[in-house]
């Protein structure tokens, strides 16, 4: 056997350690300018009352939150987002606790993949882990909280890009597909939601899970400043804070606050009207937003769509007689009611779909669709309300009022 010579001996030397070298030359220069980190956060207000705060830390495509939101319900979550380069939701991590759940429910995971056109979603609790999954058809995909603003800036942010890359005119709509964190995966699929990049960074924003039109404005750098839901049935105010609020800190009084039966109040509520016509007996449980100085019809309640008649929830009208109502023949049943207002009138729609969000409107499953006679009240009506009102034991009228509107809808019993 011959011995290396000296210089292959060097060669053999140097080269993992050039190599070592070069590696971390190359590492060095991509850490060099990683992306920037900027921190801030949102409150969000209605009324007098605080409905959620969020602290939130962005680098690159990654946004991380610590939120507490109360609605009314309180639940402090903890969220990592990763987005494409195209502001579509890539991966999403979100853990959320409900202090006032029994002991063993407080806890819920939900974690959302989207690749190959779906999005595959998955929900662990004490009870197990629900999987499921929904074809998105290509679009971009957005998460939906009621109450959590930095996903709405997500929506915003992923709207610029989608118009900038199309080169879309202001006021060009950007569909999107959302799916919904606080909901049953299995009765609550993949959502839809337009949004329009207006001039002077404004932006609009319309989906399913709202009534109305959310309004924000940008900053040159697309940074969400503020958000306005004066014309939807959630008169919220959102603004941006340059320095992360101490979520922490507010959880802990908000659930204090909340054990000592404080919570706050629903931005809906719930109520349920119950009345009788001769033998037959109604009830009618809705929604009842409040007017808070908005204008109505053609705005919060835009002119020629469905409109859900209430807040939240679908409204939902039950007769234990068959009977006639604006002309139509309804058997004994619960059924949906919708209206769909127009600039000359309003069409009262009954739908045999029950239990339902209300913006879930299914019209092969109509019942019927009717004219209601509108009017001007005598009075502007603070809060949405429903009534039924006898005129004798075989007739009455079904009323919606709020704002200045006031529709009825004859009733007769058979």
């Amino acid at each position: 056997m011959h011995s290396k010579t000296p210089r292959l001996q060097f060669i053999s030397l140097i080269k993992p350690t050039a190599v070592c070298l070069f590696l971390c030359v190359v590492v060095s220069l991509f850490s060099c300018n990683p992306p920037t980190v900027r921190q801030y956060g949102f409150l969000t207000t209605l009324g007098h009352d605080t409905i959620s705060i969020e602290s939130i830390t962005r680098q690159g495509n990654t946004v991380t939150s610590d939120a507490v939101d109360r609605f009314p319900t309180l639940r402090i979550r903890h969220t990592v987002v990763s987005l494409t380069d195209g502001g579509s939701i890539r991966h999403l991590e979100m853990d959320i606790y409900t202090p006032s759940e029994p002991s063993g429910q407080r806890n819920r995971k939900v974690v959302a993949d989207v690749a190959n056109n779906k999005v595959h979603l998955s929900k662990t609790d004490s009870t197990g882990t629900v999987n499921r999954d929904f074809p998105t058809g290509g679009s971009m995909v957005v998460a939906h909280v009621p109450q959590m603003y930095s996903l709405y800036e997500l929506y915003f942010v992923a709207a610029l890009k989608q118009a900038t890359a199309s080169n879309l005119a202001a006021g060009s709509s950007v569909k999107m597909r959302q799916f919904y964190i606080d909901r049953e995966f299995d009765r609550f699929p993949l959502g839809e939601a337009i949004v329009k990049p207006l001039a002077g960074a404004k932006m609009e924003i319309t989906h399913d899970w709202l009534s109305g039109t959310g309004e924000a404005s940008m900053d040159s750098a697309n940074n969400m400043l503020g958000y306005s839901g004066a014309r939807t049935t959630y008169d919220v105010r959102v603004r941006r804070l340059a320095t992360p609020p101490d979520v922490k800190g507010v959880a802990a009084r908000f659930e204090a606050k909340e054990k000592e039966g404080g919570f706050v109040k629903s931005l809906s509520v719930r109520d349920t009207v119950r009345a009788q016509i001769g033998n037959t007996t109604f009830t009618v449980d809705y929604g009842r937003p409040l007017l808070r100085g908005r204008t109505l019809l053609g705005d919060v309640i835009p002119f020629d769509y469905v409109w859900r008649t209430g807040a939240n929830a679908a409204t939902q009208f039950t007769t234990s007689t068959s009977i006639r109502l604006a002309g139509m023949q309804v058997p004994a049943a619960t059924y949906t009611l919708f209206t769909a207002p127009h600039k000359n009138g309003v069409d009262l729609i009954v739908n045999k779909q029950t239990g339902e969000w209300g913006t879930e409107y299914n019209p092969t499953l109509n019942l019927g669709r009717a004219g209601m006679t509108s009017e001007v009240a005598k009075a502007p009506i603070e809060q949405f309300t429903i009534s039924i009102i006898p005129t004798d034991n075989r007739h009455g009228a079904l009323v919606f009022e709020w704002g200045s509107f006031r529709w009825t809808a004859p009733i007769e019993v058979q």
